[in-house]
């Protein structure tokens, strides 16, 4: 009998203590930061070098990798499809982005934002575009960078559910661990 109470006990205190964590942090999975991320952020630009080059580009297929390939950044990836119009002539191209960024929590607008985000790696097809898009990356790394700067990655919404709505009140900032973000309610 003895032994059946201290294991109840045990088990009380494991319940209690894993509904204390829910009380001082809310967690958003990498899945969810994803449909966000295909929900909100339609980038769509012209770029390019007045005279010389311009690109239409479309960046589709955004998902993210949180915490994992860099402590405390997310890890992006995506397409962009860019129709080029230049002294050659119209050409299309496809890019596969990697990008990387530094998450900020903005406590008044209860938004997550992508901030300095960088391309890190463009795969461009075809080959015989690379040199035409590796002129413009310049300028569509500042062109997405000031775009996820501005536009936010997720927002909280007291309409989803308890814990969020609680985080969108307490928030204390954010923190990047792999696989999610953990926003705490205490300093």
């Amino acid at each position: 009998m003895k032994k059946a109470f201290c294991g109840l006990c045990a088990l009380f205190f494991a319940v209690l203590l894993s509904g204390c964590n829910q009380l001082t942090q809310y967690t958003i999975s990498e899945q969810e930061v994803n449909q966000a991320l295909q929900k909100r952020n339609n980038y769509e630009k012209d770029i390019g070098v007045s005279g010389l080059v311009n690109a239409h580009i479309v960046l589709s297929d955004l998902s993210s990798q949180i915490g994992r390939e860099e402590p405390s950044k997310v890890t992006l990836s995506g397409k962009a499809n860019i129709n080029v119009s230049s002294l050659f002539g119209p050409q299309q191209a496809e890019m596969l982005l990697k990008m990387k960024a530094q998450p900020v929590y903005n406590a008044q607008e209860g938004a997550i934002y992508l901030q300095d985000l960088e391309i890190i790696d463009a795969q461009v097809q075809p080959e015989k575009m690379a040199s035409i898009m590796k002129t413009l990356t310049p300028y569509l790394n500042e062109s997405l960078k000031r775009y996820f700067n501005e536009k936010p990655a997720y927002v909280l919404s007291s309409d989803r559910s308890k814990g969020e709505a609680l985080a969108k009140k307490l928030a204390k900032g954010l923190e990047v661990k792999p696989g999610e973000l953990v926003i705490p309610f205490t300093d």
